[in-house]
């Protein structure tokens, strides 16, 4: 909460204030009647200018509807000696119709309130979605947000708008509701914000255009739109909802950036086509028709210890400078307060579901490509966590030549096996001959560790994609599946007493299901990529460091994707049981490792060309043993 502060000019100029109202009153000479309608309308200034001082800005003077609007004051000239005095925006507020109350407006998929003072939205509810606690969403309420103009003005004033008082108004533009917030100097001097609500629709056409203030506003000096929000927490896991919450913005063109993920960061940037202010599944998004030329955009993380419950998960902010053109405002935006799905982003222009993190280049490609439209397909008829097992299954099979490709070179290093140990034996004083006369053999034979390999690199783009696209599918939220509530979240089998430092203060079920498939899964594998390699000096260190890895990845998985979406851990719980299910397939039933050892047999017989790298290969290999014989009889 921002510190009160006291202010001595703002003080010095409400008694000024008063003073002159003392003095427009005795000149007016008024009847009883008057005089105890005064001094009604005295105790309520009294009470407004002790509210106000704690509020007011250095050089702003705010002062409400009511302090004025029960006065008696009549003269003409007092009125203008009034206005001199508090200047144009700030005796604009002394109008009637400038109040502390807000104008509500509903739409099918919205519930929007504007406050007279400010002329901004002060709250913003999502009609169709809840939180994890049941519990409406609203993007804005209880003062999270601040929407200010900064004005210096003509006579050497600032003002800021969040301290004036606007004038409502609500009408119909066709199925469109507008609603026009207007802070006036006269009914022909004003600064306008206007909304216009389209139904079925979270974006809002939202404008900033001034009339008669060219004289009024100082426009040789920079006029800056503040736009500051503080995140609601919605998700259950509030580790996993900030990890996801982050301000994303486009610039420069077409080019989509990020501040940082943790802690705080800073950044000016130029040519700024909008700006998001995203909360995991619900954004708040500034659009500009026009770029800004230059902005400045801050993020703080405010969850400081996430053991502990809290309201807030990050505070953005960004300094936009407004375009004022002949001394007129006239800029044309529009908000979006939605949620962040890409089917309802990839309505609208500007890229705005890139605000997702679906993954860079090719990871994020095959997201958008695959992914997204192969779920949204499944998901239009199969509940949410058959979508996922279908998708899985479909994936695996698509990805099987894969493993067959890797089991296929395991086999053939088996078989060749006993000829590379004999290798190494006869060669075992000279590793330059050795090394030569192992890939001699494995390209006769057609075999390669580099054959096993290379297929294991074309999963990790699906794998990678795989661990963006379930956390950001807006789909999932709150989508039950056996005993997870939402499929988006963590699924809890057991709420625990204390917190577990990485671990968190609950059991997942799905986690430990995944960790279980894995260590079996990797106990296969790495069993027969020992059997494949050829017994050389240091093997026995490596085949400890690959029993390691057996446990170390199961209980990553179990500690890491305890606060996951459930639906990832549910993936690959049923990716690595699909696994194990193939290679024993192939194993078993499409694998004969003596029809694989008589293949070889004749592949050695053949010819073998090799192609440039080997030849390179064999070419370098050769003038080092040459190079290293001509040492040993330098030495002889």
């Amino acid at each position: 909460m921002e510190e009160k502060k006291f202010d001595l000019n703002s003080i010095i100029g409400f008694v000024l204030i008063f003073g002159i109202l003392l003095y427009m009153m005795w000149q007016n000479q008024p009847t009883p009647e008057e005089l105890a309608e005064q001094e009604k309308a005295k105790q309520e200034q009294v009470e407004a200018e002790k509210k106000a001082a704690s509020k007011a800005t250095e050089n702003t003077v705010v002062t409400s509807a009511e302090d004025f609007s029960n006065t008696s004051v009549k003269d003409s000239l007092q009125l203008e000696n009034l206005k001199n005095k508090l200047g144009s925006f700030a005796y604009a507020s002394t109008l009637t119709s400038a109040t502390d109350k807000e104008t509500s407006v509903s739409t099918d998929v919205l519930d929007l309130k504007f406050s007279n003072k400010g002329g901004f939205l002060s709250e913003v509810k999502l009609r169709n979605f809840v939180d994890y606690d049941s519990i409406p969403i609203q993007l804005i309420k209880n003062g999270n947000q601040d929407f200010n103009i900064t004005f210096p003005t003509a006579d050497n004033r600032i003002l800021n708008t969040k301290d004036l008082y606007f004038q409502p108004s609500v009408s119909k533009n066709g199925d469109n509701t507008v609603v026009s917030m207007k802070l006036k100097v006269s009914e022909s001097k004003f600064l306008e914000y206007r909304y216009e609500l389209k139904p079925n629709d979270y974006m809002i056409d939202f404008s900033i255009v001034s009339k008669g203030l060219n004289n009024v506003i100082n426009s040789s000096q920079t006029i800056n739109l503040d736009w500051k929000l503080k995140t609601y927490r919605h998700d259950q896991s509030i580790t996993y909802e900030n990890r996801y919450t982050r301000l994303t913005y486009m610039h420069e063109g077409d080019k989509i950036s990020k501040l940082a993920q943790n802690g705080d960061d800073e950044e000016l940037i130029e040519d700024v086509r909008w700006l998001s202010y995203r909360q995991h599944f619900f954004s708040s998004i500034l659009v500009a028709n026009q770029p800004f030329k230059k902005a400045t955009i801050t993020s703080t993380d405010l969850v400081q210890d996430e053991e502990i419950d809290t309201m807030f998960t990050k505070a953005f902010a960004s300094k936009l400078p407004l375009a004022f053109n002949g001394g007129e405002a006239d800029n044309n935006f529009q908000l979006y307060f939605g949620p962040t799905d890409s089917k309802i982003l990839k309505q609208y222009d500007y890229d705005l579901e890139e605000s997702i993190p679906f993954g860079w280049g090719i990871f994020g490609w095959i997201n958008k490509q695959l992914f997204i439209p192969l779920f949204s397909f499944l998901s239009s008829f199969l509940p949410y966590g058959i979508a996922i097992i279908v998708m899985t299954v479909l994936i695996k099979l698509m990805m099987s030549f894969v493993q067959y490709k890797q089991f296929l070179s395991q086999a053939k290093m088996r078989v060749l096996k006993p000829e590379l140990d004999a290798i190494k034996e006869k060669y075992k004083d000279n590793k330059m001959k050795a090394q030569q006369e192992t890939m001699a053999l494995q390209n006769k034979a057609g075999a390669s560790p580099l054959a096993g390999c290379l297929p294991g690199l074309i999963q990790l783009p699906v794998f990678y994609a795989l661990f963006m696209f379930f956390p950001t599918a807006f789909a999932l939220r709150q989508k039950s599946f056996l005993w997870a509530d939402d499929l988006s979240s963590y699924d809890v089998i057991a709420e625990l007493p204390f917190n577990i430092p990485f671990y968190g203060d609950h059991v997942s079920l799905f986690p430990i299901l995944a960790a279980i498939a894995i260590f079996f899964y990797m106990k296969m594998t790495t069993g027969q990529q020992m059997a494949s390699q050829p017994t050389q000096e240091g093997m026995p260190d490596m085949a400890k460091m690959m029993k390691y890895m057996i446990y170390f990845s199961p209980i990553l998985m179990l500690v890491f994707f305890n606060q996951y979406a459930s639906g990832l851990s549910l993936y690959y719980f049923i990716s690595n049981m699909i696994s194990i299910a193939i290679m024993l397939v192939i194993k078993n039933y499409i694998l004969d490792e003596d029809k694989i050892h008589a293949q070889i047999q004749v592949n050695k017989k053949k010819p073998k060309k090799q192609n440039k790298f080997q030849k390179k290969m064999a070419e370098m290999m050769e003038q080092a043993e040459q190079q290293k014989q001509a040492q040993q009889n330098r030495k002889k």
